[in-house]
């Protein structure tokens, strides 16, 4: 259970949850994950919190439209099922 000197100087692979964000400062993607996809992978983020800030904007105005609010929540499903595969790709296989 000993930890050797490359296991410490190595961070694990930076993943964040999909309401979650960058760390300060954090541009480079982690170890063995291709550039293109970690920015795809932030964009899709940035537009998935975005409809959130949206659809509670939406809701917190007087007149609320049914119709825009169900297809804002749809598109916010979708973008979410497709950043748990992006970043589920991220991840090495691991046979336990």
């Amino acid at each position: 259970m000993g930890s050797s000197k490359d296991g410490d100087s190595k961070e694990p692979p930076f993943l964040t949850l999909v309401g979650g964000s960058l760390a300060a400062g954090e541009s480079a993607p982690p170890e063995g994950v291709d550039k293109a996809t970690f920015q795809q992978l932030n964009g899709l983020k940035r537009e998935h919190r975005d409809l959130d800030t949206e659809i509670q904007a939406l809701v917190a105005s007087v007149a609320v439209d049914q119709l825009l609010l169900k297809r804002l929540k749809k598109r916010k499903l979708m973008l979410r099922d497709h950043i748990s595969k992006l970043e589920d790709s991220m991840l090495p296989d691991i046979i336990a």
